[in-house]
């Protein structure tokens, strides 16, 4: 079985979120488990020039953008046993950054196109095309609308992920028809139009051959109104193709035991994590004491992340025997919230209102708590790095949170986490506080450890039941 992926980002080429890590990872798991993958992205600015170099073109030709005829490069590299594709056109990905540009219609969809083109030349002539996000998202109303006369393409199959359904790709009917080269047939409410607009997401789950989003809880969440984000209706109409995977993780990446970012490798002795805290907090010039409870939050400082919950309980908190440790940024008024924090309470709070990877190992390995009381998460990685760190995760139940962290319960000692149910701060607030009591008897608190101790979140699992989906669409050959 053969499967592109058509992504806009992965590890270790170019990275702003989750997207990357999933990309970075799967393919590799999936490959252990006897499909043939390949991955195909934008070749921006942004990745390493010592990467670049080593690129070969394959082919170059011609891409339709609208009445535009754009140059297309197809480069080829072969990096850690995966084989990638290079999508090359400097006006379109010679530029600082990733995303954010007044052209990204124009750039994407170019992306889609190309990725469509593409699959003549590469040598590869793949059974499934995987798409994620919205970036991706007209890949299979491309290959339906323009490529389904060719033989080559009529038994490509096609699967849509959503790792968030917040960010859709949404632009005026207009730009996008005019991008696209199409006409008003395919802007209705059953296929491209979106409240006026046009939706490359929308698209993607209109077109694709199976949906897959990236846990359970999340796909059924999705087709609500509350999470579904205007889509819920073409949700439900294809529940029947729409599955849950759970997200897994790179546990080489994140491996206290040969982690190079924290001062003591450590697997489960709770007194060797001890001596991370003790570093961090001289390190970071908060009070040496090994005996005081550590909460971190390393995340995205915007609103889905439960950030005005802890607004509204912080000061509050704070009064409390703890120690607060925070890695991000995002929106200004949260990045005010923890600076002023950091200057109210110096003993107790650490702010760093930046992000950079070893700082956030170092906060996984200091602390015994992990906050992550999110609005809404559609899988979440916070709490499964936490796990591999033994550092026990306060989460809000929802998404791919409510899938991995078990809630404690004090009178059999199962659970892996504690958790609340509704979106109010003070219930957060609430939960905190019994962490913090849990934490004060530390036989039920190695205990607990004990219990996240025999979790694995890695990518075996969800590696397995891709294959499974992908057959569903593939007839078993020979």
């Amino acid at each position: 079985m053969k499967v592109l992926f058509a992504a806009s980002e992965a590890v270790p080429f170019v990275k702003s979120g989750g997207l990357a890590d999933v990309i970075g990872s799967l393919p590799q798991a999936l490959q252990a488990a006897g499909v043939e993958v390949r991955i195909i992205l934008p070749k921006y600015e942004e990745i390493d020039e010592s990467v670049r170099a080593q690129m070969k073109t394959v082919k170059e030709f011609s891409v339709y953008v609208g009445w535009r005829h754009q140059y297309c490069g197809l480069q080829e590299l072969e990096w850690e046993g995966i084989h990638y594709y290079f999508i090359d056109n400097e006006f379109y990905f010679k530029r600082k950054g990733i995303y954010g540009y007044g052209d990204d219609a124009e750039r994407f969809v170019f992306f889609s196109r190309a990725v469509c083109e593409a699959v003549q030349h590469m040598g590869f002539a793949p059974d499934v095309i995987h798409c994620h996000d919205w970036q991706t998202g007209l890949v299979p109303f491309i290959l339906q609308a323009h490529y389904h006369h060719i033989e080559e393409y009529r038994n490509i199959r096609t699967v849509f992920t959503i790792h968030n359904l917040k960010y859709q790709g949404r632009f005026s009917r207009e730009l996008l028809q005019d991008l696209l080269g199409v006409g008003d047939n395919y802007f209705h409410k059953e296929s491209l139009e979106f409240y006026g607009d046009g939706s490359c997401m929308k698209g993607a789950l209109v077109y694709s051959d199976l949906i897959t989003t990236v846990s359970e809880t999340y796909a059924e969440e999705i087709k609500t109104p509350y999470f579904g984000e205007g889509l819920d209706g073409m949700l439900r109409k294809r529940d029947g193709d729409l599955v849950g995977i759970l997200n897994g993780l790179d546990n080489d990446f994140y491996d206290p035991m040969k982690d190079p970012d924290i001062a003591v490798n450590y697997r489960n002795s709770l007194a060797k994590k001890r001596l991370n805290k003790l570093a961090f907090q001289q390190e970071f010039g908060l009070p040496v004491r090994a005996e005081v409870p550590v909460v971190g939050l390393v995340s995205r400082l915007v609103e889905q992340k439960g950030l005005d919950l802890v607004e509204r309980i912080l000061h509050e908190f704070l009064q409390e025997d703890v120690q607060f440790i925070l890695l991000g940024t995002g929106e200004w008024k949260y990045e005010q919230l923890f600076k002023d924090a950091a200057a109210r309470f110096p003993d107790k709070v650490s702010a760093h209102i930046r992000f950079q990877e070893s700082l956030a190992h170092k906060i996984y390995a200091a602390s015994d708590m992990f906050l992550m009381p999110s609005q809404f998460e559609p899988c979440g990685l916070g709490q499964l790095i936490a796990f591999r760190y033994r550092t026990v995760p306060v989460v809000r139940e929802t998404g791919g949170l409510k899938d991995t962290v078990i809630p404690y319960n004090e009178f059999t000692g199962e659970g892996t986490g504690f958790s609340f149910a509704n979106y109010n701060a003070h219930e957060l607030l609430f939960t905190l506080k019994r962490a913090l009591s849990v934490y004060a008897e530390p036989d039920k608190w190695a205990k607990l450890v004990a219990n996240i101790a025999r979790t694995d979140f890695g990518w075996g699992q969800a590696a397995k039941q891709y294959k499974q989906l992908y057959a569903r669409l593939v007839p078993a050959k020979g």
